[in-house]
């Protein structure tokens, strides 16, 4: 089981016996989404870490998501409610990355690009660049912050 898994479950069951009802549930519904992508697809599968961590991004960005479209439809109190279950969810993630870190890793991808290629990558080199800033990222960086960072640069060098 990955650690990240098992630091899940024993923090529901300290929650449990806190009776804190929002992290129980927060962390049910995650623990419960990860089971949902281990048996996912043809056969079951132990999630790494990496991919718990994916998951758990899912989830936030679904709360982030839920949580503008209560508030944008006046119901507050439910768009509170998402946010910090997303706050929760969030504290099992890696650090995110600042934009000045995502600004370096993509000045650092598109000399890579430039030098497998052996031109300076264009918008039609974008995908390659993505995916080269996603790898080093790790998943600290949501991919439209990474996506605009590269359009950004690439726009303004080519």
């Amino acid at each position: 089981m990955s650690e990240l898994k098992n630091r899940l479950r024993t923090d529901l069951t300290a929650a449990m016996k806190a009776r804190d009802t929002l992290t129980t549930a927060t962390l049910r519904l995650a623990l419960a989404a990860i089971t949902t992508a281990e048996v996912a697809g043809t056969e079951a599968k132990e999630l790494s870490d990496d991919q718990v961590v994916a998951v758990l991004q899912k989830e936030v960005r679904k709360r982030g998501e839920a949580a503008e479209a209560f508030a944008g439809a006046g119901r507050a109190e439910q768009a509170a409610k998402e946010r910090a279950e997303a706050d929760v969810l969030s504290a099992y993630l890696p650090t995110a990355l600042t934009d000045d870190e995502v600004a370096e890793l993509v000045r650092s991808a598109i000399d890579s690009v430039a030098a497998a290629t052996g031109t300076a990558p264009t918008m039609r080199q974008m995908g390659l660049v993505i995916k080269d800033v996603q790898s080093k990222a790790q998943g600290r960086a949501d991919g439209s912050r990474v996506a605009a960072a590269v359009k950004l640069a690439l726009g303004a060098g080519g």
